[in-house]
């Protein structure tokens, strides 16, 4: 695959207790823990792999930063996306936070950054913000760890936060901010993407769908003098055969009733946000083509969770065709998953990763 240059190739390490061999049965062997979530990472590192995101919950699984800190130095290469929760952490605090791991991690080739931030812009527990202001406090959030890391001094009198501060006397290798990458698809969540992000992230949707969104996120962006990069966060089945690969998704839902699986979808924090009602939608409209919402993309996921609900699933040139035909619709960056992650972080290491013109992305 070699349109438009290289793009960058993530994986996902599970550390909100997302991993199954079976999707909604739970497996001691691998819900998150220190050890289960560090393999991911480091199999991520041995396949390849360009970046690695660290998800963030509240009520599952284990802290991010705290993990971003202890996997820094056992990382040679490869950069960590770092979810971040808003609200959960004092801005400045954060940016002392992000600036000492980027410290960790050291500079990459070229002296690039080898962290970047993913900001989530969820309720926090107990509290619930209308779309709104929710993401008016993402915004000015962004925009405090922006100058902050930027090394400049912060006056920020905003709705949220009020603070007249000197930058951290600790910065990031490169002296500027980690890109920040968001995603969101309700009215509020693109014009804060359009004003402060730098990788504009979004879940599974047809191809049809992909492009409306690039072209909407850059026009807006457009509009604040601004350009964006483009990310697809989506799960993968890849195997010899599309066959195989049928057979291998269908395996994954054999164990699961609709009971659990609505149960799951339900517990997240996030479950009646714009972007989940489109999975929802996404699934819905597949049901009669077995689950595919369009070639090669299954929606069985979404069946046993909450967000990214969909996979991309056939043989290892069929994967190669779909991740092709999302780079021509303009995505820039993927982060991808499967199940069990360091299972299918192998596979995909195997059979489609050295056939992509994949590095680091350059924002």
């Amino acid at each position: 695959m070699t349109a438009r240059g290289p793009c960058e190739i993530s994986w996902f390490s599970a550390l909100c207790d997302d991993d199954y061999e079976f999707l909604g049965v739970p497996d001691p062997r691998l819900q998150s823990s220190f050890d289960h979530c560090r393999d991911i990472v480091l199999q991520a590192e041995s396949g390849g792999f360009d970046n690695v995101l660290l998800p963030s919950g509240y009520a599952l699984g284990i802290d991010t930063t705290a993990f971003a800190a202890a996997m820094a130095p056992l990382l040679r290469r490869m950069r960590m996306l770092m979810a971040v929760r808003i609200g959960e952490s004092w801005p400045p605090q954060l940016a002392r936070q992000i600036a000492t791991i980027d410290q960790m991690l050291g500079a990459g080739a070229g002296g690039l950054a080898r962290l970047a931030i993913n900001i989530i812009s969820s309720d926090l527990p107990g509290e619930t913000l209308a779309s709104g202001p929710r993401y008016a406090r993402t915004l000015e959030a962004m925009t405090i760890l922006r100058t902050l890391l930027d090394g400049k001094p912060l006056d920020h009198q905003g709705e949220f936060w009020q603070l007249r501060i000197d930058p951290p006397r600790i910065g990031t290798v490169s002296g500027r901010c980690p890109p920040l990458y968001f995603g969101g698809l309700s009215e509020a969540a693109r014009e804060a993407a359009a004003q402060g992000c730098d990788v504009y992230l979004m879940w599974p949707d047809t191809m049809d769908g992909v492009r409306a969104i690039v072209a909407d996120l850059r026009a807006r962006a457009e509009r604040h003098g601004r350009t964006l990069r483009f990310g697809y966060r989506v799960h993968v089945v890849v195997r010899e055969t599309e066959a195989e690969a049928r057979a291998a998704a269908d395996r994954l839902l054999s164990k699961l009733d609709d009971d659990t699986g609505a149960a799951i979808r339900a517990r997240s924090l996030d479950s009646q946000s714009a972007g989940v009602r489109r999975q929802a939608e996404l699934r819905e409209e597949a049901v009669r083509q077995d689950g595919y919402a369009e070639a090669n993309l299954w929606t069985g996921i979404g069946r046993a969770r909450s967000g990214c609900g969909a996979a991309i699933v056939g043989d290892p040139d069929q994967v190669l065709a779909k991740l092709a035909a999302y780079r021509d619709a303009g995505i820039d960056a993927f982060i991808l998953s499967g199940y069990p992650h360091a299972a299918e972080a192998d596979l995909f290491a195997r059979h489609v990763l050295p056939r992509i013109d994949h590095a680091p992305l350059v924002v």
